[in-house]
């Protein structure tokens, strides 16, 4: 297995992976188009990356971008999309990608690691767990639009 940054090249790869990832996945639904859309975005930021585990194609990714942390007053690494194929688990693809993301975080001065993984799949949460993560106090909300809502408009 081989490890490295992704490539606009790899995007039809790194979207099928995230057909899969949304199969599982209760809060978001797969669109092909929105999916390679945020992967270009990412790609093209300075303070994110999409890292790739390959055999003789792709097999698995991850993604990271950097967040400043108040609380420990620097960066830390935000971990989104970490998939393995199907038929690619348990060899030690989903190690190498976070040893490898861990890695670019620390090299921008992340301290720590933090993720959000579905509730309900226990063999993700497994993985974590014996990996040394932790879950926290802390709940994720979510707010679908940014516009305002119609009970904080003033009336003029």
């Amino acid at each position: 297995m081989k490890i490295r940054a992704a490539a606009d090249s790899d995007i039809p790869s790194l979207v099928d992976l995230l057909e899969q990832l949304f199969a599982i996945e209760d809060d978001f639904s797969f669109d092909r188009e929105l999916q390679q859309q945020g992967l270009e975005q990412l790609l093209r930021s300075v303070s994110g990356t999409v890292m790739v585990v390959e055999t003789d194609r792709i097999v698995g990714m991850a993604s990271g971008q950097i967040v400043i942390s108040t609380a420990e007053g620097t960066a830390s690494l935000w971990i989104e999309d970490l998939i393995v194929d199907s038929s690619q688990r348990r060899k030690g693809a989903g190690n190498l990608l976070l040893e490898e993301i861990g890695r670019w975080g620390r090299r921008r001065g992340a301290c720590r690691m933090q993720l959000l993984a579905d509730r309900g799949n226990e063999g993700a949460l497994e993985f974590y767990r014996r990996r040394g993560w932790r879950t926290t106090n802390l709940m994720c909300l979510r707010k679908q639009s940014l516009e305002e809502d119609d009970d904080t408009r003033t009336n003029t």
